[in-house]
């Protein structure tokens, strides 16, 4: 019965599974499919009357000396020859086969000769205008100049001179193309040509594309009502796929459509002499004219429709594919995790799998961005593959924090839970030899601690205090006196010179300890220990021979009084209510350097204390576990400790635990990787808890890499444009879920009030620079340091308040400078520029709160402290996944 009960649970283990993996990847291609509904876009026909046409390839530029051959331009002609009878080129000199290749499939040609400050050039390209328009009868116009006027490059009597030129030698229709103000504000250029060439591109005067066909039809109006009787041409007339967003013009994919359709569409447009601007994109032109002057085609520069002239319009027209591709990548991952977690809540595997599928199709729209149109060059590519890495990096933190808030609010219940234990009689206690290292603290702060043990219920157990290189005899002596009338189970020694830091410290005590001793505590020099400590955790080693550590969760007391203590209370409090649990459930424990038991068999079998490591302890409690050791978390408060003075010493403490986490993580490296004893969840928690951690550090990397690339988007706007939108903002809501995750998990686990929660939030973000900058020295330097905490403000004026936070004040003011010319110059109307702020804004946020910290901090009080020296051997340790 108990084996077909136990199949009968995996096949609904299984099927729940597959229902939601399918439920979810359906869900997300309908998510697709409505946001694709078809625009309402009337058909514009399958026949334009002419197009602008240019012929260079996508890599291909005159700037570079690169032109397209005969066989590309002919290639290019087939294609155009389906869907108009006329093309208007716009220089003799460059690409000038494509004239007579256009002959051959009966196109008509109006022919463009390019006119700049050039003199001699000029003289060159007239003479080529002038033979080619001789030679080929399918030549019908010749047009002197595009935009010469426009640019400044001659006067209007240096033009007409040309002009003149022109008529007389080919007796053919001439004329040159200016915008339509050009036309109006030139009555002498109109009795010089034979028709106008007037351009209307609503887009660079900022008209919304709704608005922008009539627009541009009262303009060519207005040229036709300024001269009567003289034939217009529209030379130019469109509107781009990508750009700059100008005032109420917006460029995207669906509007050239919605403008083009509409235009072609116009009864109108079927009056009209016109070329659309323009046949292909020319991604060398975005040197010239900027971000848009690439995306004007209605072919892409790999020669495929950007979007039907005819028919149903979705936004996007690849998103059937990006949808089924976000199903098949996402599907597999989503039934996986739904089958593992079986012991979940239907809901909460519901949720973890849609967590999955849509960060799945985000980087689908990511890995797409180069296919979506987009002209990239290797600067573009190189800011894209850093984005698609922050992206990764910040899905990778968010589906582990997705991870644990499932477990902490779906899983039925856990399965390794403990508790405080009975007393075990005292001829059975094993016996205990507590060890507390200490270095420049006050003698009446180690003396509490000593008393507080001294009160323990426990009989059978002694106290080792280890001073190590304190110098000055006022910190130690008082101690040694105090010790010495405890009785024999109470000892003091003091060290000097002694290596190793605390590791060296507790080696020492190590060694001293008496041979009794079946189990090792560890407490910190500034806790108060309960009674109980050792009567209710002991017995768990004796329950279980296996288990090698017991570790109870560290705590504060008198954080009450002050908002900086509160916030450090409460930020340090959510690990051991969250995270501790989350890892005890796999025996993947962090050991911590107080209010811990460890067997003393094993800890001298693997050599005792990592003198090499400055988070000693987590590096013990990894080692004990690649062993095949039990570990047993007992969330159950024994003892309490002092916070970190101020916002100074817990910067210096942090910045020690990042150092260590990563000498532990090169050392480890192999072992969680390689085959060993770790299970295959052990791994995952101590590869994925450094996750948040590198998080920091590519913030900072991020940081420095967006004000750069501001810069040069200010100084080149040209050559350095707006991070793509599609890729930025799913980022933005990933970074915006993962920020929103931590708060509720406090408030589920803790049951604090939300200004806690808030503060604990401010703290964790406020430190996120100093963890960046251990996480990059310790995977860097060869050995950490102890380094000299600041043990109150220094009074040297108003500045010194800024100095443990001048870098974080540093970035802040350069982000929110770089915020500052960005809207001025950029505005708040292109999304592209809205989402980039947004980046920037969001990065503020570490340097805003390690502000706020540092003057909640100074605005406590911040009294020297000494029990949080630097050299205090007796600091709490490395919460790998905090």
């Amino acid at each position: 019965m108990s084996a077909m009960l136990r199949l009968s649970r995996l096949l609904y283990t299984f099927l729940s599974a597959l229902v939601i993996a399918a439920f979810v990847a359906c869900a997300q291609y309908a998510v697709w499919e409505w946001a694709n509904r078809n625009l309402d876009v009337v058909d514009g026909g399958a026949h334009i009357k002419g197009f602008a046409y240019g012929g260079f390839q996508r890599e291909q530029s005159p700037f570079s000396g690169e032109f397209p051959d005969a066989n590309e331009l002919a290639g290019d002609l087939d294609l155009l020859a389906r869907h108009t009878r006329r093309l208007r080129t716009y220089s003799s000199l460059e690409n000038a086969d494509i004239v007579p290749l256009a002959g051959f499939r009966n196109l008509r040609i109006a022919n463009g000769i390019w006119l700049d400050a050039n003199a001699e050039k000029n003289a060159r390209e007239v003479a080529a205008g002038i033979e080619i328009a001789r030679r080929y009868k399918h030549v019908r116009q010749s047009i002197v100049g595009n935009e010469t006027l426009e640019r400044k490059n001659m006067t209007a009597d240096e033009l007409i001179a040309l002009i003149r030129q022109v008529k007389k030698a080919t007796k053919k229709p001439v004329s040159t193309a200016e915008p339509w103000k050009i036309w109006l504000q030139n009555p002498e250029l109109v009795k010089h040509v034979d028709f106008i060439t007037v351009h209307l591109l609503p887009y660079h005067e900022g008209v919304a594309v709704e608005d922008a066909l009539d627009y541009a039809m009262r303009r060519h109006d207005e040229v036709r009502k300024a001269y009567p009787g003289k034939k217009i041409v529209i030379g130019e007339i469109g509107w781009p796929s990508h750009g700059d967003i100008i005032e109420a013009a917006v460029p995207s994919p669906p509007n050239q459509a919605q403008f083009i359709r509409a235009f072609l569409a116009d009864e109108r447009a079927a009056k009209l002499d016109y070329f659309i601007m323009e046949a292909i994109d020319q991604p060398w032109k975005m040197e010239l004219q900027g971000w848009d002057g690439a995306y004007w085609g209605v072919f892409d520069a790999d020669r495929q429709a950007k979007f039907p002239l005819e028919g149903a319009l979705p936004p996007d027209i690849h998103w059937r594919e990006k949808a089924w591709n976000a199903f098949r990548y996402a599907f597999f991952p989503m039934f996986l995790i739904a089958f593992l977690l079986g012991n979940w809540r239907f809901s909460g595997r519901l949720w973890l799998a849609a967590l999955v599928q849509a960060c799945v199709a985000a980087l689908v729209l990511g890995v797409n961005i180069p296919n979506e149109g987009y002209y990239l060059s290797q600067r573009d590519l190189a800011a894209l593959a850093l984005l698609i890495v922050a992206t990764l990096l910040t899905i990778a933190v968010l589906l582990t924090h997705g991870y644990e808030f499932g477990e902490m609010f779906f899983m039925r219940q856990w399965k390794r839970r403990f508790t405080p234990l009975p007393a075990l009689p005292p001829e059975q206690e094993p016996f205990v030899s507590i060890h507390l290292a200490c270095c420049n603290e006050p003698p009446e702060m180690v003396i509490e601690t000593v008393e507080s043990l001294a009160r323990m219920r426990y009989r059978n157990f002694e106290v080792l205090v280890i001073d190590n290189n304190t110098a000055d005899e006022a910190l130690w002596k008082p101690v040694e006196r105090h010790m010495a009338g405890m009785g024999a189970n109470f000892r003091f020694y003091h060290l000097k010179p002694w290596p190793g830091f605390k590791a060296g410290a507790l080696n020492f005590a190590l060694e001293n300890t008496d041979k009794r001793a079946e189990i090792v505590g560890v407490v910190d020099a500034d806790y108060v220990v309960d009674p109980e400590w050792l009567s209710c955790l002991v017995p768990h080693f004796v329950e279980a021979p296996g288990v090698a550590v017991v570790q109870a969760p560290q705590a504060h007391r008198d954080w009450q009084g002050e908002v900086f203590k509160r916030m450090c209370n409460h930020e340090f409090d959510g690990f051991f209510r969250i995270g501790m649990h989350h890892r005890n459930e796999r025996n993947a424990l962090i050991q911590h350097g107080t209010m811990t038991l460890i067997r003393k068999a094993p800890l001298i079998r693997l050599g005792g204390w990592a003198e090499w490591c400055i988070c000693e302890d987590s590096e013990l409690g990894l080692r004990l576990l690649r062993q095949g050791h039990d570990t047993r978390y007992v969330d159950h408060v024994c003892g309490r400790g002092l916070t970190p003075a101020n916002f100074s010493a817990l910067k210096t403490q942090r910045f020690r635990w990042a150092f260590g986490a990563m000498q532990i993580l090169k050392a480890h490296l192999a072992g969680l990787i390689c085959p060993g004893k770790l299970t295959l969840a052990q791994r995952y928690h101590f590869l994925t808890g450094w996750f948040s951690w590198f998080g920091d550090a590519l913030q900072l990397v991020f940081v420095f890499a967006s004000l750069f690339w501001t810069f040069l988007m200010l100084i080149a706007p040209r050559s350095f444009g707006l991070p793509v939108t599609l890729l930025v903002v799913p980022m933005l809501c990933f970074m915006a879920c993962k920020a929103a995750l931590g708060p509720i998990l406090y408030r589920r686990a803790m049951r604090c009030p939300w200004r806690d929660i808030l503060g604990a939030s401010i703290l964790s973000a406020g430190i996120a620079h100093t963890i960046a900058r251990g996480i990059f020295a310790g995977l860097f330097k060869g050995k950490g340091e102890f380094v000299v905490t600041p043990k109150a403000w220094k009074q040297k004026g108003g500045l010194a308040f800024f100095a443990p936070i001048r870098e974080e004040t540093g970035l802040l003011a350069a982000l929110l400078l770089s915020i500052g010319i960005l809207s001025a110059r950029a505005g708040l109307a292109d999304p592209a520029a809205r989402a980039w702020i947004a980046v920037l804004a969001l990065e503020t946020l570490p340097y805003a709160t390690a502000l706020f910290c540092a003057l909640a901090s100074h605005l406590g009080g911040n009294k020297p402290r000494l029990h949080h020296g630097a050299s205090s051997m007796c600091e709490r340790q490395l919460p790998l996944s905090a």
